[in-house]
C-alpha cells in the first residue's frame, strides 16, 4: 500500500532534470568499438575496418549505434559509492538521488530495467566526445507487478556531441519496486 502523499511527491520529479549532464570518460575509440562488437558476435566491417567503412563514403569506422549508452557510464568506482551513500541514507544534490533515495525510504529498494527505445540521429566516429542530458520524464502510479509492487520511472536521455549537436535520444524505463 502506498503511504499517504509519495505519489503526489514522486509526481513533482516529473519534468526536472535527473542529475547534471554526464560527459563521456574516454572518447568514441576503435578499441571500446572492437570490445563490443566482439561481445555482440558483431560481424558489420563497417564497426572495424576503416578501408570498408571510407568504401561507404565515411570518414571512419563508425560506432555501433546501441553503443550509444556505454560512452557514459560512470564506472564501477562510482557504482559503489553511489551504493555506499544509499546504504547510509546520504542524498546527492539532485534529482534522481532524490528521488531514489524517497523511493528507499519508503521500501521500494529494489530495481529492474524494463526497456529502453533508442533513437539515432547521427553516426559517431572514433574521436567523437558524447555528453548525455538526463531528465525524468515520468513516474506511474503504483503497479503491481510479479516481483511485488513498485513505481516504473522514465528517464529521456539526449546524447549530444561536444558542439551539443544531437546524436541520439533514448527513454529508459526501470521499476523501483518492494519485492514480494
Amino acid at each position: 500500500m502506498v503511504e499517504e502523499g509519495l505519489e503526489a511527491r514522486l509526481g513533482r520529479f516529473v519534468g526536472v532534470e535527473a542529475e547534471p549532464p554526464r560527459v563521456a570518460r574516454y572518447a568514441v575509440n576503435g578499441a571500446m568499438i572492437r570490445n563490443w562488437v566482439e561481445a555482440h558476435d558483431d560481424g558489420n566491417p563497417i564497426y572495424v575496418d576503416r578501408e570498408v567503412a571510407r568504401a561507404t563514403g565515411r570518414r571512419d569506422v563508425v560506432c555501433p549505434p546501441a553503443m550509444i549508452s556505454t560512452w557514459v557510464m560512470a564506472g564501477y568506482r562510482r557504482h559503489r559509492e553511489v551504493q555506499r551513500l544509499r546504504a547510509t541514507g546520504a542524498t546527492e544534490d539532485f534529482a534522481y538521488s532524490r528521488l531514489m533515495n524517497l523511493l528507499d525510504k519508503a521500501g521500494y529498494t529494489s530495481v529492474v530495467a524494463t526497456n529502453v527505445e533508442q533513437e539515432y540521429l547521427r553516426e559517431l566516429h572514433p574521436g567523437d566526445q558524447v555528453t548525455a542530458h538526463f531528465t525524468i520524464e515520468s513516474v506511474s502510479a503504483e503497479k503491481k507487478t510479479a516481483l511485488g509492487r513498485g513505481f516504473f520511472i522514465t528517464l529521456r536521455k539526449k546524447y549530444v556531441d561536444r558542439d551539443e549537436n544531437p546524436v541520439a535520444e533514448e527513454r529508459f524505463r526501470l521499476l523501483r519496486f518492494a519485492p514480494s
